[in-house]
């Protein structure tokens, strides 16, 4: 009897350490789409995670996965089974904070080296941006030996946070500005970057300027960093406009803060005249927020082969983006899952060519409220054609059109709606409700002040043409502020002046 009680007595114990995917997974696909001619199962491989921000295809045919709290784990593609590595210790989780980007390296046998970047503390307390090198032990299948490699400035957000192994290599960082603009032109300043070290976290020798680990310049938020045959690309958040992909060349400064995506206001020509600045590969105007990107080579679906594929937090999409056949230009873009799973923060690529993206519904920004199961790392593969189903619908989600949709609602969600949320409520100490706010409802001198000139983190929007803007305005006011009158294209004219 006393055996009995003991057992029961660790059953809720035991729910710690095995993780809730330890049985088989669902056969046949929970969903199938299509891709093409593809046809595509969907699979939940690991669900109710502490939203992972980084997912790598280990050595072990596993798939190794961060999570924002803190946690390095991985999890067995073919039966849902899990294993903590490591918890990482002096993790500092705020907002866009915490355990981020992970990478292996290519050749763990030779290299058992995991890189990783949190952020946490330094040795004065002060918060900071960290790169640290593991090593991973295969016997005890653990991470030890933790080296730091680099410890960088960190400041509210924009913390960028990628790294991936170059093929002569040297180990590439992506780091945010720190939403201190001056950064990501301040060559000795390592926020807003692409960083090149070797292994051992020293400086190349032909790194191009001599002592210093930058390589590429003029980022603001880089998410994504990926190469495809030999070249290197990068997904960076913009502010209100234009984020961008980027072909990230040696020496080259992609102008931020002075330009975003192309240059193609007055504003921009005298600085782009002074320097040279590299153009984006695609710029998107209602942003998108592009997050991890990965690139796909596998015949297994064809359609996806020779693209980038960018996760997208705002997008709430998958995107293929295929590059030409020298890689500096893309020829055409498809736009997968859109509003399907949610936020995608990530995505990595197996050898047998299955697609693997990771949710980011529980973080400090959800667009709406998280699944039950929620977050996940979802196996996107191709199906035999004796069980794909024909009336499966298309991978490419057709939504209402802006001629059916109102247009102001449409402007808000392209707009407003991924901090202030669909219902005006906002989200609590950092996106205020529009919902009864004196300032939609009041003075709609106020409101136009406010919108066309930024105010603390929100930018402005002064971009947004006369006529598109007062019917934004109108929408806000008519939905959050009841009573409210109209703005017209004239009041918006009369309020730049």
């Amino acid at each position: 009897m006393m055996r009995f009680i003991r057992i029961v007595a660790l059953l809720p114990l035991a729910g710690l350490f095995i993780h809730c995917n330890s049985s088989k997974l669902s056969n046949p696909p929970e969903q199938q789409f299509r891709i093409g001619a593809s046809t595509v199962g969907i699979q939940s491989v690991a669900t109710h995670l502490n939203v992972p921000w980084q997912i790598a295809w280990g050595p072990d045919q596993q798939i190794w996965y961060t999570e924002q709290s803190g946690n390095i784990s991985k999890v067995n593609p073919e039966n849902g089974k899990t294993k903590r590595l490591l918890t990482v210790p002096d993790v500092f989780r705020d907002r866009t904070s915490g355990l981020l980007g992970m990478t292996l390296h290519p050749d763990m046998k030779a290299h058992p080296y995991v890189f990783i970047n949190y952020t946490g503390y330094s040795k004065e307390k002060n918060k900071v941006s960290k790169v640290v090198r593991y090593t991973y032990n295969e016997l005890k299948d653990t991470l030890l030996n933790p080296v730091v490699f680099l410890e960088y400035p960190a400041w509210s957000s924009h913390f960028g946070s990628r790294i991936v192994i170059a093929p002569d290599g040297m180990v590439m960082i992506s780091t945010g500005d720190g939403a201190q603009d001056g950064n990501a032109q301040n060559i000795k300043s390592p926020n807003g970057k692409v960083l090149r070290y070797n292994l051992e976290g020293k400086i190349p020798v032909d790194n191009p300027v001599k002592g210093n680990a930058v390589w590429a310049w003029g980022l603001r938020n880089p998410q994504g960093l990926v190469y495809a045959n030999g070249k290197l690309y990068c997904s960076d958040h913009g502010d209100a406009t234009d984020d961008e992909v980027n072909l990230i060349r040696k020496g080259a400064n992609y102008g931020w803060p002075f330009i975003e995506g192309f240059v193609d206001t007055e504003k921009e020509k005298p600085f782009a005249k002074d320097a040279i600045v590299i153009a984006p590969l695609r710029s998107w105007t209602p942003t998108i927020a592009p997050a991890g990107m990965a690139y796909y080579s596998s015949d297994k679906i064809p359609e996806l082969k020779g693209s980038l594929l960018l996760t997208t937090l705002k997008g709430n999409s998958l995107h293929s983006l295929t590059l030409n056949t020298t890689g500096t230009g893309i020829t055409k873009e498809l736009n997968y899952f859109e509003k399907t799973f949610g936020r995608l923060r990530s995505v990595c690529v197996s050898p047998a060519g299955d697609v693997y993206v990771a949710t980011s519904n529980r973080d400090w920004n959800p667009n709406a409220a998280p699944a039950k199961n929620d977050d996940r790392i979802i196996r996107i593969y191709r199906l035999d054609a004796k069980h794909a189903n024909p009336t499966a619908k298309s991978a490419v989600i057709v939504h209402k059109s802006t001629a059916v949709l109102n247009k102001g609602a449409l402007l808000y969600t392209n707009y407003c709606a991924s901090c202030h949320k669909e219902d005006g409520k906002g989200i609590e100490n950092a996106f205020p409700a529009l919902l009864k706010s004196p300032v939609v409802a009041g003075d709609k001198n106020q409101l136009m002040h406010t919108v066309l000139n930024g105010k603390n983190a929100m930018p402005k929007f002064s971009f947004i043409e006369d006529n598109d803007l007062a019917v934004l305005l109108s929408y806000v006011r008519k939905q959050f502020g009841p009573g409210a009158d109209a703005v017209s294209a004239a009041d918006i004219k009369s309020a730049k002046k």
